[in-house]
């Protein structure tokens, strides 16, 4: 029994030495060192480095230490590379928002509102904008889905009773030139950004340009809730400002970061749906956070804003003209 569990052990210790490897490989390949070749042959470097350990040195467990101390000098040096505000930005994400708080008045620097031709060829503006917080009633969730239907990109939209929208997508700061990546989003690739658009930039680039299915659900929320989380949302936005902040894929994601602003108020408890974020919807339904009137395949595919979207085009009632999907997804009490 002894000698299978001492097997067990160090083939549990074995697989997640070689995650640890797998991860410091990218850690290395993907760091600010200066040349792309330096970074490859770091990477493979290190790996030469774990299999001698473990050759020349006895005992699979004093191996195992060296190996964990080797992996420290790299983790170290990782969390240590600093992002940055000042690259080469893409135009559309060369601008950060921030916001002026005056009490329950709030103005809104620098919302984006491009206007497109295709998804490369676009002008960029931008608009300031006060908001009265005492009128801020509810919240809309876009989510987006641009392949795989297992993962979605997730956009937050903050209402207010005259009418009014405040729409927040949290991406990756990308480069001029620059394509995000998966993989690389783990590995401090890519700056966050907090893009607070008009929805006729935001959501219409998606539904009418790039092509991406895009479904609109209405958060059933308190006012209270909702304002106490776009306070949440400008804090970091405004920090952002002064402190840049790493995006990853995994931890701090379009969809966790929105988790990281709700939970303090909500208290929801963490679900893998947050993850694999393509199946938000059906947890929102299960936790009646959304409509339940209606069966959930019925309900989401009546909160599919594309053939709206691209029916009113870019005009200045877009975003009362894509909520017409309430009528059908949030049905009117009978009489």
């Amino acid at each position: 029994m002894n000698r299978i569990a001492a097997f067990l052990i160090k083939g549990c210790l074995a697989v997640v030495m070689a995650i640890m490897t797998l991860w410091a490989y990218g850690a290395v390949y993907y760091s600010n060192l200066p040349q792309p070749w330096m970074r490859t042959a770091c990477a493979v470097l290190f790996v030469i480095a774990a299999i001698l350990l473990f050759w020349k040195i006895r005992g699979f467990y004093r191996a195992a230490l060296s190996f964990a101390a080797l992996w420290s000098i790299v983790l170290v040096w990782w969390l240590l590379i600093p992002p940055s505000n000042t690259r080469n930005w893409q135009p559309d994400l060369a601008v950060l928002p921030y916001a002026e708080m005056d009490g329950s008045i709030v103005t809104i620097r620098n919302i984006r509102n491009c206007d497109y031709r295709s998804t490369a060829d676009y002008t960029v503006a931008y608009y300031d904008k006060t908001f009265d917080l005492d009128k801020l009633q509810c919240a809309d969730l876009f989510i987006v889905y641009w392949g795989s239907p297992l993962i979605a990109h997730t956009i937050m939209s903050f209402d207010f009773d005259d009418g009014q929208h405040v729409c927040v997508s949290i991406e990756t700061r990308k480069e001029i030139g620059e394509d995000y990546s998966a993989v690389k989003g783990f590995f401090k690739q890519f700056e966050l950004i907090y893009v607070v658009a008009d929805e006729r930039d935001l959501i219409r680039l998606r539904t009418n340009f790039r092509g991406e299915e895009v479904y609109l659900y209405r958060l059933k929320t308190e006012p209270q809730l909702v304002r106490e989380v776009f306070l949440d949302y400008f804090k970091t936005i405004n920090r952002i400002t002064q402190r840049p902040q790493w995006y990853n894929a995994l931890s701090q994601n379009c969809t966790t970061a929105i988790r990281g602003h709700t939970h303090p108020y909500a208290h929801g408890r963490f679900n893998w749906r947050m993850i694999v974020n393509g199946k938000l919807d059906t947890l929102l339904y299960e936790r009646k956070v959304v409509s339940t009137q209606l069966p959930f395949e019925e309900f989401k595919q009546k909160s599919k804003i594309n053939d709206i979207a691209k029916a009113v085009g870019p005009s200045d009632n877009f975003s009362s003209k894509i909520r017409e999907v309430f009528k059908e997804t949030i049905p009117a009490p009978a009489p």
